[in-house]
């Protein structure tokens, strides 16, 4: 499979509230950095994946799709393809960016980002 589909694999599972097509994705290196959870290794993601989703749930979303990805931009460079994407999970104010790095093996990593209103 290509750094592409495996993208393309990757946003689907965020998409849709799915973290099996996430983790089908991955590769074995996998790191997601999330401010409040930390490192999030492929062999944690799912159980950190039901613990966002039972976060989102209590705040009223978690619907399907689960997410929205817009603002999509990649490059291509050494054989890693890079995208830069703005999220927002429907039904609730979370929303940020994240910085995904891929090869032909799989999504080897994001860091997310959160956005938040400065404090009035």
């Amino acid at each position: 499979m290509s750094a592409s589909d495996h993208l393309g694999r990757y946003a689907e599972g965020w998409i849709k509230g799915d973290p099996d097509t996430v983790v089908s994705s991955l590769a074995d290196e996998y790191v997601l950095e999330d401010p409040p959870a930390g490192q999030i290794s492929k062999s944690g993601f799912r159980e950190y994946f039901l613990g966002v989703k039972e976060q989102v749930q209590s705040m009223g979303g978690g619907g399907d799709p689960f997410m929205e990805i817009t603002e999509l931009l990649t490059g291509d460079q050494d054989g890693v393809l890079t995208a830069g994407a703005w999220w927002e999970i429907l039904g609730t104010p979370i929303e940020g960016g994240g910085l995904i790095k891929v090869t032909d093996n799989g999504v080897i990593s994001e860091r997310l980002t959160y956005f938040a209103k400065p404090a009035e």
